[in-house]
C-alpha cells in the first residue's frame, strides 16, 4: 500500500482564502501522489509535495511566508527518513526558495542535522540548491498584514500568541512508499511579526517532524512554542508504540 497525507494550515483560515488553501493542498497531494504511484520513494514524495506548497503564495512556507518584526522573511524546514532515522533541517534562512530541498541536501550530503541562517545559505550555494533574493519571498498580502500588525503594536508581550490567533499556514507531508518506508517533511515561515531569529517546532526533529518505519510519521502545524515544550512529534510516535499503532488515540 502507498499512502500520502499533506497539511496546509492550522486554526481559522479566512473564508476568502479557503478555496486557495484547498486547491493548494490538492495540488501538492497530486504532485506527491504521482511520485509514489510510479514507484518513487517516500522521501521524494514528501519533498515534492512540500516544495509545491512552498512555491504556492497561499501558504506560510517559501514565497508568501509571514514577515518578522523587522520586515524580513525567515524560513524553517525539516525532513526525516523513517527507514534510516536520518534527518536534515534548516532554520532562519532568508535566501532559499525551497528550504525543504535544502533540508534534504543537508540530510544526504553532510554529517549534520540542522544548519541555520547564513551557514545554511552558504551550504545551499555550495551544493547548488537554488537561492533567491529576500524580496522574492515577500508578497503584497503579507506586507499589508505586517503593516497592520506593526501599527497595532501586537506581539510585544510574553502572552501575545494567546491573542488574535492568526492562521498558521505551516505545511507538511507524511508518505508511505511501496517498499514500506515512511518519510515526513515540514516547512514554515513561522509566526507573523516574530522576533528575528525565532525558531519554532518545524525544523526541530522530534517536535515538528518525526518518522520511524517501525511506527509511523508526524508533521505538525500550530503554535510552535507549545509543540516544542512537549516534543510533540516524537511523543505521538512513542504513544503509538504502546497503543498498538492507533494515531487517533495518540
Amino acid at each position: 500500500m502507498i499512502s500520502l497525507v499533506v497539511h496546509g494550515g492550522a486554526w481559522d483560515i479566512p473564508d476568502s482564502l479557503l478555496a486557495a488553501h484547498r486547491a493548494g493542498v490538492q495540488g501538492a497531494l497530486q504532485v506527491g501522489w504521482s511520485v509514489l504511484k510510479r514507484g518513487g520513494s517516500a522521501i521524494d514524495a514528501v519533498e515534492s509535495a512540500v516544495a509545491a506548497m512552498e512555491d504556492n503564495e497561499t501558504f506560510d512556507a517559501g514565497k508568501g511566508s509571514f514577515i518578522n518584526a523587522v520586515g524580513e522573511v525567515e524560513l524553517d524546514a525539516s525532513i526525516m527518513d523513517g527507514r534510516t532515522l536520518r534527518a536534515g533541517a534548516v532554520a532562519a534562512v532568508q535566501n532559499v526558495r525551497n528550504p525543504i530541498t535544502l533540508a534534504r541536501k543537508i540530510m544526504e550530503e553532510s554529517e549534520h542535522v540542522l544548519l541555520v541562517g547564513m551557514g545554511a545559505t552558504r551550504f545551499a550555494k555550495e551544493h547548488k540548491v537554488p537561492t533567491c533574493s529576500p524580496d522574492f519571498l515577500v508578497t503584497a498580502r503579507e506586507l499589508e498584514r505586517w503593516r497592520d500588525i506593526q501599527s497595532a503594536a501586537r506581539f510585544s508581550t510574553v502572552d501575545a500568541f494567546r491573542h488574535g490567533r492568526l492562521p498558521s499556514d505551516t505545511v507538511g507531508a507524511v508518505a508511505l512508499d511501496r517498499s514500506g518506508s515512511i518519510a515526513s517533511a515540514t516547512s514554515t515561515g513561522g509566526t507573523p511579526n516574530k522576533y528575528p531569529g525565532r525558531v519554532g517546532d518545524s525544523p526541530l526533529i522530534g517536535c515538528g517532524t518525526y518518522a520511524d518505519n517501525e511506527t509511523g510519521g508526524v508533521s505538525a502545524t500550530g503554535w510552535g512554542e507549545s509543540i516544542i515544550k512537549v516534543v510533540l512529534a516524537k511523543r505521538v510516535i512513542d504513544l503509538m508504540e504502546v497503543n498498538g499503532g492507533d494515531p487517533d488515540a495518540a
